[in-house]
């Protein structure tokens, strides 16, 4: 419509021109077509076969004088009020303008529209989203405090009974006036673990305080301690695979087979890897290899081999001190668990 009502005097001008042309000028087409219309019939009255061409003629005139009169009302109704035509130009300036800043086209500028007025719904409708978030936060921070005083609850029922499971236990691996405590403490703010910090801490020997398991030095206390707690959680405990190594630091006799039998306890539920120089953990096992040292080439190479029936019985014997007659027996007689 701009476009029409910008040119619109030019439109108007060749309207009204070729309308003149046509009927409104003393020569124009239509009067002088009268003449020849004139002629043709003139023509018809004395040769029927040329009506043919005067119809066509008559027709041809008729064309013509409605075209004239189509572009005089084309030209009536395209004159324009200024003011119209201001309007339009200042709407398609206002079109370019927002082409400019949103976009390089109408549909860009109508998206940009769109996406706007969806942020300002969403800006004006903030205070009841804030209350709803409000609600689902509160109702989240129920159900939290609900699980953690639960879960608050069983732990501090649990850890007097595990303490003094693994006490039990420490005190078969060798550790006969150690103590241990499984310590819960509330927390100011929930964590992902819980409302509570559980500690467990340890004292190997009598007149000491109970320490942190990350403040106890030695590796062998550490395994001991760990398969003290392991065994009290094997019931509960997900770990697959635990290791174990000098577990058997400053232990033999009665305590060495200890250790054996939790270990065998163990590995129904887990798998358990144990580094041992004691033949009666040894004995215990599912599974037994011999690491190995060899030198060849000037370097040094470890090797790993698996020992079983009477080679196991010899790596037995071996470990409690020779291959002889007696330490080969003792060997089988560990393993068949007499011992």
């Amino acid at each position: 419509r701009y476009k029409l009502a910008s040119n619109s005097k030019r439109l108007i001008e060749l309207a009204n021109a070729v309308a003149n042309k046509l009927s409104e000028a003393d020569d124009s087409v239509l009067s002088q077509l009268a003449e020849t219309q004139r002629l043709l019939r003139e023509l018809e009255k004395i040769d029927n076969s040329l009506a043919q061409f005067s119809s066509a003629h008559a027709a041809s005139v008729v064309e013509l004088s409605e075209i004239a009169r189509g572009l005089s009302s084309y030209a009536e109704k395209l004159d324009l009020d200024p003011q119209q035509l201001a309007a339009l130009e200042q709407r398609v300036s206002l079109f370019e303008t927002l082409k400019r800043k949103y976009g390089g086209s109408i549909a860009d500028v109508i998206a940009f529209g769109k996406h706007a007025a969806e942020r300002m719904q969403k800006i004006e409708g903030r205070d009841a989203e804030l209350e709803r978030l409000a609600k689902e936060i509160e109702n989240v921070r129920t159900q939290i405090n609900r699980a953690g005083e639960a879960l608050r609850k069983l732990r501090v029922k649990a850890a007097p009974e595990l303490s003094e499971t693994i006490r039990r236990n420490l005190r078969d691996l060798g550790f006969r006036q150690s103590d241990f405590e499984a310590k819960v403490d509330a927390l100011d703010e929930p964590r992902p673990n819980g409302f509570d910090s559980v500690e467990l801490l340890f004292s190997p020997n009598p007149g000491e305080p109970l320490k942190p398991l990350r403040a106890i030095a030695s590796s062998g206390e550490i395994s001991r301690l760990m398969l003290a707690i392991k065994s009290g959680l094997a019931a509960h405990d997900a770990i697959p695979l635990l290791v174990f190594d000098e577990i058997d630091t400053n232990v033999g006799g009665e305590i060495a087979h200890a250790v054996g039998a939790k270990m065998q306890t163990l590995g129904r539920d887990h798998q358990v890897i144990c580094i041992t120089h004691l033949p009666q953990v040894a004995a215990t096992a599912f599974s037994h290899f011999v690491v190995t040292k060899e030198i060849a080439g000037g370097r040094t190479y470890s090797q790993l081999r698996e020992v079983s029936g009477k080679g196991r019985q010899e790596e037995i014997a071996r470990m409690l001190g020779g291959k002889s007659e007696s330490a080969l027996q003792l060997a089988a007689n560990l393993l068949k668990g007499r011992v």
